[in-house]
């Protein structure tokens, strides 16, 4: 293996390398995509729509947990953190100060990034690999959330409600609650995300992550230094996770500890990846469409449960339960993810 080398593609049960997609056939499909979406909040009732944002919300949320646990293999318990910063610079920039969530979005991120390279070179420094990786990243979420609740700076526990403005205005990020735009900034952001993480993962940058991830002692003997491209992957990753928040806080118009850096978010991050296959690039993509509908369908059919099912009506959390029942069964039949056991059932053909 060289300098420059891509790690070795997965392994097929009779040994030989899985063929890889080409990158410029993920940049054609995202294109296809994009366009085939576009009018999708033109179709749906506002109900629905609504469930389409919280989709794509998930989907940005897992494509930045995807890029630092799953491409550079350091597993996060506390992308909240990164969330929480971007929702909370965004808030605190349009609440405090009157500045556009645009300019709020560019904020989070810079500040994200710079809180996950602090925290990465504090983990790395120390040696914290596996289990330790992922408790230390959890403690920072848990720090963060602590202070906001207890912060005048950020207005406590209290959080923050973005007041609403009298017309609709693309420079401050609000519309009617059904305008059909709040999907298309969403369905913008995921796909530059997307593009992003394609660019990056076939930069050389993007393979010496790979490389580490797949042998970190290896990867430094030839040369690779390692810290700074986990580091940069990190930043990368809170980044993307960071404008997740930012817009959270602009479609649903409030924010406060619990919604920002409790753990649910993280959960809420590393769900759709492993649904749809980690270190994939259309995993997190696939699991978000999955689990966001999913979870509405297992609560109104609960809530209006068909004949013979009466007796289930009104049963507090049941929803709950078969939700995560039915999450469990798909990670049981689908070890790598819906996506990633495609690939490789296909390929093994």
């Amino acid at each position: 293996m060289t300098a420059t080398s891509a790690p070795p593609a997965p392994e097929t049960a009779a040994g030989r390398p899985l063929p890889r997609l080409p990158w410029n056939r993920h940049l054609i499909a995202i294109a296809v995509l994009a366009v085939l979406l576009v009018p999708l909040p033109l179709i749906l009732p506002p109900a629905q729509a609504s469930v389409a944002v919280r989709v794509l919300i998930f989907a940005l949320m897992s494509i930045g947990w995807n890029m630092m646990s799953g491409f550079g293999g350091m597993f996060s318990f506390g992308h909240a953190a990164y969330f929480g910063i971007g929702a909370y610079a965004s808030a605190w920039l349009l609440v405090e100060h009157r500045v556009s969530p645009w300019i709020g979005i560019l904020a989070g991120m810079v500040v994200a990034a710079a809180f996950a390279a602090l925290i990465g070179f504090l983990a790395l420094r120390y040696k914290l690999r596996g289990a330790y990786f992922a408790l230390a990243t959890f403690a920072f979420a848990e720090m963060l959330r602590l202070w906001a609740t207890n912060s005048d700076f950020v207005n406590r526990a209290v959080g923050y409600h973005v007041p609403l403005r009298p017309e609709a205005s693309w420079w401050w990020l609000q519309f009617e609650p059904s305008s059909p735009n709040y999907f298309w900034v969403a369905l913008a952001l995921t796909v530059v995300a997307l593009v992003v993480s394609v660019l990056y993962l076939r930069s050389r940058a993007g393979q010496f992550t790979k490389a580490a991830r797949d042998d970190e002692d290896a990867a430094a003997a030839v040369g690779i230094p390692v810290m700074r491209y986990k580091l940069l992957t990190m930043a990368l990753s809170a980044a993307i996770t960071a404008v997740a928040g930012a817009f959270y806080v602009q479609y649903f118009l409030f924010i406060d500890p619990d919604l920002a850096f409790g753990s649910s978010v993280s959960i809420q991050a590393i769900l759709p990846a492993v649904i749809g296959g980690v270190a994939t690039v259309w995993g997190p993509v696939i699991g978000a469409v999955v689990m966001g509908p999913l979870n509405d369908v297992t609560a109104t059919m609960l809530r209006n449960p068909p004949a013979g099912l009466e007796f289930l009506q009104g049963r507090s959390g049941l929803d709950v339960i078969v939700y995560g029942t039915l999450l469990i069964i798909i990670v049981l039949v689908l070890p790598k993810g819906i996506y990633g056991t495609i690939r490789q059932r296909w390929f093994r053909r």
